[in-house]
C-alpha cells in the first residue's frame, strides 16, 4: 500500500483513540502498519506471522480486538472467502478487484470508466470517502481444476 494511505490511516486511528480516551498503544499501531504492508488479502495467521517477523509478537486477543477496531474505523475490510475469513487494508482504496471464491486469488482491475463514474457520482445527503468494487467468481486456474475433477468422475 502507499505510504500516504498508511500515514492517513495512522492519523485516523490516533484521532479516534484520542477522542475516545483510549490508550495509544504501540501494539495497535504495529498491527496497523503490518496490515497496510500486505498487498492483498491476508489471514489472521498471516498477520500474526508478519508481526513475529518484525519482532513484535502480540497476543491473539490484542490482534482480534485491534482488527475489530480497524474494521469499525473502515481502515480494514473483512471478506469471507472459500478458505475462511480474509482481511485487507482498504483506506482510500478506489479500486476494482476480481476475487476467486475458490482459491481467494485477487487481481486488481484497471477500469478507468468505472473509477470515473464513482468519482463523479453525487449522492444526495451523503459524502463518499472512497469505494471498492469486488467481482466474485472463479478464476481460470480453478475452473480448469474443477473441470478436470468433474471429467474424472
Amino acid at each position: 500500500m502507499k505510504t500516504n494511505s498508511t500515514e492517513t490511516a495512522k492519523q485516523i486511528l490516533a484521532n479516534y483513540l484520542e477522542v475516545n480516551n483510549c490508550r495509544k498503544t504501540p501494539e495497535r499501531f504495529a498491527i496497523l502498519e503490518a496490515v497496510y504492508s500486505f498487498g492483498s488479502y491476508f489471514s489472521m495467521q498471516d498477520l500474526k506471522n508478519k508481526l513475529v517477523e518484525r519482532n513484535f509478537p502480540v497476543s491473539t486477543a490484542t490482534l482480534y480486538n485491534t482488527m475489530r477496531l480497524l474494521m469499525d474505523l473502515r481502515l480494514v475490510l473483512c471478506q469471507r472467502l472459500q478458505q475462511g475469513m480474509r482481511y485487507k487494508a482498504c483506506y482510500a482504496d478506489n479500486r476494482c478487484y476480481q476475487v476467486c471464491t475458490v482459491c481467494g486469488k485477487t487481481k486488481e482491475l484497471k477500469i478507468a470508466d468505472i473509477v470515473n463514474v464513482f468519482d463523479n457520482m453525487h449522492l444526495k445527503r451523503f459524502r463518499k470517502d472512497n469505494f471498492s468494487m469486488y467481482i466474485y467468481g472463479i478464476c481460470s486456474t480453478c475452473q480448469a481444476v474443477l473441470t478436470r475433477q468433474k471429467n474424472k468422475k
